[in-house]
């Protein structure tokens, strides 16, 4: 019986690549989709293809407790889920002295509260099936990144979290995360210049691929005596602050 894993943010970019992953390694797939519908039913086609009735889709603002609900809903008229992939998030600059409440609310909401509610709400299927839980961070969550401080903020908690439920929902669920570095650029990259900058402080001296948080992913969902943990796939960024 394949188990199944329920991804957030799973439409497009990193959850789609550790969709397809783990779809790959057998799992059952469990795409959450906000505001890219399309890509959401293009990749559970594609996936169904390969392997019909193993793939499906549900859509929810996930800032929305009563949205929320509707997935946990959905996730235990599947008959639950073995493992839980935090991936949806939100990423928008806020100047220090120029920040909204609005804008601390959004951020606060996709990268710390749906993530904490959601670990909540399926805790008690996960404990029974001995399920896994993964985080998707971010190597500012440790430093920082300068005009996004709310956003750094934010992902600083889900760090945090990450190891507070790892010690909540220990022995029977594992907790992980991972911290990507500078695997895509965001829809409103910066110039090249920047862009450069950037790389130059990468130890690899390039940017990483979608598939590498994948792996990462993968990895941690299978470890069995990793919990608490948060992996950094930054091809070596955290050398060179």
């Amino acid at each position: 019986m394949p188990k199944t894993v329920l991804i957030t943010g799973a439409a497009r970019r990193i959850g789609a690549a550790c969709a397809s992953s783990l779809h790959e390694a057998g799992w059952n797939v469990v795409l959450h989709y906000y505001r890219s519908e399309a890509a959401a039913l293009e990749l559970a086609g594609a996936l169904n293809d390969v392997r019909p009735d193993s793939a499906f889709t549900v859509k929810a603002d996930l800032a929305e407790a009563d949205q929320r609900g509707k997935l946990i809903e959905f996730v235990a008229d599947l008959g639950g889920v073995d493992a839980l992939v935090n991936n949806a998030s939100a990423f928008l600059p806020t100047p220090f002295g120029r920040v909204a409440e609005s804008d601390w609310d959004d951020l606060m909401a996709a990268n710390l509260k749906a993530p904490y509610f959601l670990c909540q709400s399926l805790a008690a299927g996960l404990r029974r099936r001995r399920g896994s839980i993964v985080n998707i961070a971010d190597i500012h969550a440790e430093t920082g990144l300068p005009g996004y401080s709310v956003y750094s903020i934010a992902k600083a908690g889900l760090v945090a979290m990450t190891r507070c439920l790892a010690k909540e929902l220990a022995p029977e669920v594992r907790v992980n995360a991972v911290a990507p570095g500078a695997i895509l650029w965001p829809e409103q990259a910066g110039s090249e210049a920047a862009q450069a900058e950037i790389l130059q402080r990468v130890a690899l001296g390039r940017r990483g691929d979608p598939d590498d948080i994948a792996g990462a992913v993968r990895y941690l969902l299978t470890a069995d005596y990793v919990t608490g943990q948060v992996l950094a796939v930054d091809g070596g960024r955290g050398l060179n602050r």
